[in-house]
């Protein structure tokens, strides 16, 4: 067989390996790709949500998930799902604004007065509102999962307040935001790709990075980076997203199948993510991190500019305020 060939079959192979939605045997299997380490709980709410798939659909439609960049990076998975040939992946809302401008507004410090706000938010016509505004990109999200707070962790030097951050090169996402936030409180934002950060940290590339709790530990950051100051900066939830392609392929059983088992694994994945943020910093402690706790306000006052920017962005901008507005149900019945 010629090379040529040779080659051709390869991509077939490959081809076929990354569709992401097949049927056999009268059974539908979507493929998820995503970058995460299985022990990480966002990876254990998706193969709860692949249990409660399989079990809805008696078995008829299931999800195979392929973890820790298997498929590609995140970049490489959204764009597979961009052609329909991967069917779903967990992106950062901070990436996902890159397809909508709508998630720009989870990428701004201090958004949601407290942990419970922002759930209610997440889950009200708001949250799906942002949801689904990145449809005429071919992705059309899910749900959301918590990924906690962000916060800064550095090599030698403890943020006690902005100043700190002062000539410090800081890693972020490859977000506008996120480069714009770091920036605004002093530091020198360097996008690099999440996978390529450990060596980053170790070659002294940039002197910290910003990330929650479970993150920082699973990912063994805490091996280089020996301080690490909890100023909650923002709380980007991560978002499970599924191809255009693939959703509108789908019966309307398999999205009600598929939606239902999602919307079960947000309330499984929000339990498991609080003992996993607990455990996470008892673990980096014991391995010789200083667990910093930093008065928030001067963080707050420093980025207030970064807000006026956005009244020029009306669409971003009253999101934003409708947001801080906003109140649950709940909170109007008390």
């Amino acid at each position: 067989m010629k090379i040529s060939q040779i080659r051709n079959v390869l991509i077939i192979l490959a081809f076929s390996f990354l569709l992401g939605c097949t049927a056999e045997s009268n059974v539908t299997t979507i493929k998820l790709g995503h970058g995460l380490d299985p022990t990480h709980p966002v990876h254990k709410a998706m193969e709860f949500m692949a249990e409660k798939v399989k079990e809805k659909s008696n078995g008829q439609l299931q999800v195979a998930i392929y973890p820790s960049q298997q498929l590609g990076t995140e970049r490489q998975c959204v764009e597979l799902l961009q052609i329909g040939s991967l069917g779903m992946t967990k992106i950062s809302a901070s990436v996902m604004e890159n397809f909508s401008p709508l998630f720009t507004v989870f990428s701004l410090p201090y958004v949601f007065k407290d942990e419970q706000h922002g759930f209610d938010v997440l889950d009200s016509e708001i949250g799906r509102r942002i949801l689904t505004s990145s449809e005429k990109y071919m992705l059309r999200g899910l749900c959301y999962y918590d990924a906690g707070s962000r916060s800064f962790y550095t090599i030698k030097t403890p943020v006690n307040s902005p100043k700190d951050l002062n000539g410090l090169k800081i890693r972020t996402q490859e977000s506008q935001t996120s480069v714009k936030l770091v920036n605004s409180l002093g530091g020198s934002a360097t996008p690099i790709a999440w996978g390529e950060l450990y060596t980053a940290l170790q070659q002294g590339v940039v002197d910290g990075a910003e990330n929650n709790p479970p993150s920082f530990y699973l990912s063994k950051h805490y091996e280089v980076c020996k301080y690490y100051s909890l100023d909650e900066h923002t709380a980007v939830p991560d978002v499970l997203v599924i191809s255009t392609k693939i959703w509108n392929s789908l019966t309307s059983d398999e999205q009600k199948w598929l939606q239902e088992a999602v919307d079960e694994s947000t309330v499984y994945q929000r339990k498991i993510w609080k003992e996993a943020s607990q455990h996470a910093l008892e673990e980096v402690q014991k391995a010789g991190v200083e667990v910093i706790r930093p008065d928030k306000q001067p963080f707050i006052e420093k980025i207030q500019s970064l807000y006026e920017e956005y009244k020029n962005k009306p669409k971003i901008y009253n999101l934003l305020q409708e947001i801080k507005r906003f109140e649950s149900d709940d909170d109007t019945k008390k």
